[in-house]
């Protein structure tokens, strides 16, 4: 958001400090994160029965998806990929990002990143969180709350761009 002209290198900082020190004051130890080689219509099946203590915090391609969960339930989906002999490999993380485990940090971080006043940028901003181009004076307190508490669209944000002529 900084390069793109969106943020000014001290929102950018604003940004980046508080949501890094609220994750680790409030989710730190309190999950986990794993990539597994499968797409993610495929792993949703396999999360069904975990009761929803593992969730898809990003879709990465079309086979590779990130989730996240208590790190009990991460490791039996670990566990399972690896009985069915498909790739599951650990994010070095202890929180679960992406999940509805962030919806604790909702007041604290719209409060903290109230004073952000993003503007409209010269260049095109694909957005991860909406998976599309994005207008840069949407890159509010709420927006970044959404982006952490919300799935990583990346594979839709890469495929907005190639559709955008990239």
């Amino acid at each position: 958001a900084y390069v793109a002209g969106a943020l000014s290198l001290e929102d950018a900082v604003r940004v980046v400090a508080l949501r890094s020190r609220a994750i680790a004051e409030e989710l730190v130890g309190k999950g986990g994160m794993v990539s597994v080689g499968l797409p993610a219509e495929d792993l949703r099946r396999r999360l069904s029965e975990f009761g929803g203590e593992v969730s898809i915090a990003a879709f990465n391609g079309p086979m590779s998806t990130v989730v996240a969960g208590s790190p009990e339930a991460l490791e039996a989906l670990v566990a399972a990929c690896e009985a069915d002999e498909v790739r599951a490999r650990w994010i070095a993380v202890d929180y679960a990002s992406h999940t509805a485990q962030v919806e604790r940090l909702r007041e604290r971080l719209l409060a903290d990143l109230a004073p952000i006043r993003p503007r409209r940028s010269d260049i095109p901003f694909y957005s991860t969180a909406t998976g599309a181009l994005l207008d840069t004076t949407r890159l509010d307190a709420q927006y970044w709350f959404d982006s952490l508490a919300s799935p990583v669209l990346f594979e839709q944000a890469t495929r907005a761009l190639l559709g955008d002529g990239c």
